[in-house]
């Protein structure tokens, strides 16, 4: 690989390497050839210059004062690397005038701004010991062409801005009311992914609707800038085996009106061009702009981070692996993996199977689809959308061809943008699902209200208040309906006692189990509402049945105030009047019939003992029997009575733990069923554009 080639002139350093140029057309080979050898006696080293306008230029490189070489250094260059790609046979006399034109302007090559150390005259040799790498480094073209840098002429037309229909705008729709919705429940972080693509869908959605942008990504050494500079059919992009050799993206436009597209990639003037003017592929590519990143795998920080920003602005991606390393885990973990979901969007080419021998370029590729689906991206075989898989050799044209047919087929689809956020959408969509749903369906059932109403009912003591309402009545109804004697002795003891109907306040103690009760009632209560909820939602449930749980049980008893035994006498049923004349005629007996024995004692009456003691008799013994009749026709009242405190005052701390805990929790139950609505439409699939 190292020895000279067959037409090498007599003069030329034997330990020169063979450079084959990259031409498809014979025909320029042997011309550039010809052009190279043609005086032996000129060094290797210094550049021939076939073309006659070119050496003029270099001159004018040579001898124009300092103000000239700063207005014209970006077109000079870009003029003599082409020549030089095509006339010079060793690549180290572009290398010499590059770095001539960095020790003029200052420039510095390497990306951390430390200008790159002069080779010793044997560096060269190292460097093109590899005839393979040597012969991949120097591009040459039959018909050289200068890349135009587009402008925006003021007569230039207003590119048509891309419209979002059917599907797609509600789901773009959906998530933005998704995002309000859940600001005041997530974490801006949980949230950032989703604005993003809020953001970037509709900054796309004033720009173009005919343009489609493309970026070829691909690792160190994998041939993107030589396919780049394949479909542009003009060297614009560097290639050389100095690594990293893209240093910065570079934009390449089929057509006009891309100005603002390139600029939201933040890609200046001095890099965007355009391709060689050739009808038939301006007309297959038009609308399409072509991004070459750098490398994914630079060294240089700075590279990588542009390579990141750019890839979630582009349309698509056409990811470019060489034999090499198209298993390379940073490729199918950090990139291929994550963007499984654009599948659609997405080109996976292998480069330089001209490397490959025989059947080895099917057995790679077939292992490269493998990795792929491994990785979840779908494949676009057999008419079904996914991501096109293709191999190719950017050096030797081989497949360049069905690339570019694809490429074009691709861009006249005018597809590319929608399916793009579409895939975006899916993207945010499948990272905010933890937060929005999960496998059991969420809520506050009927069963976990009257349990929290019953907890509630216990500790505000219904059941006693009930029960104490029962007795309160009977109590009157004895008091009514009883033998004045026993009467008297009940008031005699029950002096000092609460007024009937008032009940009597809690012990200490008592308080204290019962604020423990409405706690607990609090606390079953959220944790049955916010099972099945999402980790935000769960939480933000249980902070509002927690703040509605403050006061509560001080609000309780304050009620149980008011809604306990209303004061006074409990109500008297009809037949109460008919049995205190009962009563009361059982007493009368009784006088009657002791004044009558004491007026025959005294002599004031003929004796007669049978009347006066049956009197007497009846009297006592029906005053009981009175009294017990009553007590028994009292009962039915008496639990009613009873019955409806205990309803009344379990009601009333039901609607105090409706109010101040049930409701916010069932506030927040609604927000997260909104929210969940929202997020169905967003998962949902499907995209439109026009």
């Amino acid at each position: 690989m190292r020895g000279p080639a067959p037409d090498a002139p007599p003069d030329a350093r034997p330990d020169a390497p063979t450079v084959e140029p990259h031409g498809r057309d014979g025909g320029a080979e042997k011309s550039a050839n010809a052009r190279t050898h043609t005086n032996p006696h000129i060094p290797a080293n210094t550049p021939t210059h076939a073309d006659p306008h070119a050496a003029p230029h270099s001159d004018a490189h040579a001898h124009a004062d300092h103000a000239d070489e700063d207005a014209d250094a970006d077109l000079a260059d870009l003029v003599e690397m082409t020549v030089e790609a095509e006339n010079v046979p060793h690549a180290r006399v572009r290398d010499q005038r590059v770095q001539g034109r960095r020790e003029r302007t200052g420039d510095t090559p390497d990306a951390d701004g430390t200008p790159a150390p002069a080779e010793s005259p044997g560096a060269a040799d190292d460097v093109w010991d590899d005839g393979l790498i040597a012969r991949r480094s120097t591009e040459a073209t039959a018909k050289p062409a200068v890349p135009v840098v587009e402008t925006r002429g003021p007569g230039a037309p207003t590119p048509v801005p891309l419209a979002y229909e059917g599907p797609l705008r509600s789901r773009l729709d959906a998530l933005r009311e998704l995002v309000g919705l859940s600001r005041t429940r997530l974490d801006s972080h949980t949230l950032a992914e989703a604005g993003r693509v809020l953001d970037e869908a509709a900054a796309r959605r004033k720009l173009s609707g005919q343009h489609t942008v493309v970026a070829i990504a691909g690792a160190t050494g994998s041939g993107k800038s030589q396919l780049f500079n394949a479909l542009a059919g003009v060297a614009i992009s560097e290639t050389g085996v100095r690594r990293p050799t893209t240093a910065a993206p570079i934009a390449c436009s089929w057509s006009d009106g891309s100005a603002a597209l390139i600029d939201r990639l933040g890609i200046p003037g001095r890099l965007r061009r355009r391709p060689v003017h050739n009808p038939e592929a301006d007309a297959q590519l038009r609308g399409l702009i072509l991004i070459d990143l750098p490398d994914h795998d630079s060294a240089a920080v700075q590279h990588r981070e542009q390579v990141d920003r750019i890839l979630k602005l582009v349309d698509a991606v056409i990811w470019v692996v060489d034999p090499e390393k198209y298993a390379d885990a940073v490729l199918h973990e950090r990139y291929l993996r994550p963007m499984a979901g654009h599948a659609e969007v997405m080109f996976v080419i292998l480069n330089q199977t001209d490397r490959l021998p025989g059947e080895a370029t099917h057995q790679v590729l077939d292992d490269l689809r493998r990795l792929l689906d491994e990785d979840g991206v779908a494949l676009g075989e057999y008419g079904d959308p996914g991501a096109t898989v293709l191999a190719l050799s950017a050096l030797t044209g081989d497949g360049v061809g069905e690339l570019r047919e694809a490429l074009g087929q691709f861009v006249s689809e005018r597809g590319a943008a929608a399916r793009r956020v579409a895939a975006d959408v899916d993207a945010a969509a499948a990272r905010l699902r933890p937060v929005y749903a999960t496998g059991r369906r969420p809520g506050l059932t009927e069963e976990a209200r009257d349990e929290f109403a019953a907890r509630l009912a216990d500790a505000v003591g219904a059941t006693a208040a009930g029960d104490a309402a029962e007795r309160a009545w009977r109590r009157n109804a004895n008091r009514a309906c009883g033998t004045p004697w026993l009467r008297l002795w009940r008031w005699h003891q029950g002096r000092g006692g609460p007024p009937t109907g008032r009940l009597q306040p809690a012990p200490p103690e008592e308080e204290a189990t019962a604020r423990q009760r409405v706690e607990h009632a609090v606390r079953a209560v959220s944790e049955r509402a916010s099972a099945g909820l999402p980790a935000p939602w769960a939480q933000a449930v249980r902070e509002a049945a927690l703040r509605g749980s403050q006061g509560l049980p001080e609000a309780l008893d304050e009620l149980a105030a008011r809604a306990g035994l209303p004061p006074g006498r409990p109500p008297r049923p009809g037949w109460w009047p008919v049995a205190v004349l009962a009563q009361a005629a059982m007493t009368l007996l009784q006088v009657v019939g002791g004044l009558w024995l004491v007026g025959q004692i005294a002599g004031l009456t003929a004796p007669n003992l049978g009347v006066p003691v049956l009197l007497m008799v009846s009297g006592i013994v029906g005053g009981p029997l009175v009294e017990w009749g009553c007590r028994m026709a009292a009962r039915g009242p008496a639990r009613r009575y009873g019955l409806e405190a205990e309803r009344r005052l379990r009601e009333a701390a039901a609607g105090c733990g409706r109010a101040r805990v049930l409701d916010p929790v069932a506030a927040e139950l609604l927000r997260y069923q909104e929210v969940r609505e929202q997020y169905a439409r967003v998962a949902r699939t499907g995209a439109g554009v026009g």
